[in-house]
């Protein structure tokens, strides 16, 4: 039996033990497990890859994309530029970091594009806002985060103007505020100086949507959140679990 899983802390709010195994029934895929991991330090996965001897496969989440890479034994080139890895093969040998992120907020953002669209805020500064950044360099939109502390390439949420948010068009939340059970809240953002002209995009989907993303609709601002992603980032990881070397060289 092959196993699958996914690493991060706290895992209650995640969908893709349901998604994989539902992928597994409905594709009649009998030879795989998934498995949630919960881990309260990154220290732990030590043990994870010394007890399961068959795992083959990991997915990785909040708050662990940057802090695993020093438990791989390599980077796949695109996550060793991103900076961050939420996904890991796993063989008898080597233990090897990838990131399907960066390519599924990509494929899932681009029909939404507008011409207007050149500029995006980057809300939080974690290993998912780095494959964020990424994809957008590659579709050639300007970034700038957005964060508590003050440094010299971000913006502060106390400096947000109406100018800003009309300026950076695209707001993107790569933070877990309002992700389950946490509903209620929402990045601290000047709401009323959204409108039409503004996507909002918001990387978490649990719930389906967030305050973030109502606050937006409700000044017309088109809204996303991040189920598809998650459904992207899936299939190109289970699309790496099931390739092999001789065939990633090609």
């Amino acid at each position: 039996m092959r196993k699958f899983g996914l690493i991060g802390f706290p895992l209650s709010h995640s969908f893709s033990e349901k998604y994989f195994k539902n992928k597994f029934e409905t594709e009649e895929i009998e030879d795989s497990t998934y498995d949630l991991f919960p881990l309260e330090d990154i220290e732990d996965v030590r043990l994870l890859f010394e007890v399961e001897k068959k795992l083959q496969g990991l997915n990785v989440t909040i708050p662990y994309k940057e802090s695993v890479i020093e438990y791989l034994d390599a980077l796949d080139p695109v996550a060793e530029k991103i900076g961050a890895v939420n996904c890991i093969k796993i063989d008898e040998i080597h233990k090897v970091g990838y990131n399907t992120d960066y390519l599924a907020f990509k494929n899932s953002i681009k029909p939404l594009l507008k011409p207007h669209h050149k500029k995006a805020l980057i809300l939080g500064s974690g290993g998912s806002s780095k494959a964020i950044i990424y994809a957008l360099k590659e579709l050639e939109i300007e970034t700038k985060i957005v964060s508590r502390k003050k440094s010299e390439n971000n913006f502060m949420y106390s400096e947000l103007t109406q100018e800003i948010l009309t300026e950076y068009s695209i707001i993107i939340n790569c933070t877990p505020k309002g992700m389950y059970p946490n509903i209620d809240e929402a990045p601290d953002l000047p709401y009323q100086f959204l409108n039409a002209s503004n996507l909002l995009f918001d990387l978490v989907y649990n719930p389906e949507k967030t305050v973030f993303l109502q606050k937006g609709e409700q000044q017309g601002s088109v809204i996303k959140n991040g189920l598809q992603m998650l459904q992207l980032q899936a299939e190109y990881a289970w699309e790496i679990w099931n390739t092999d070397e001789d065939e990633e060289e090609d």
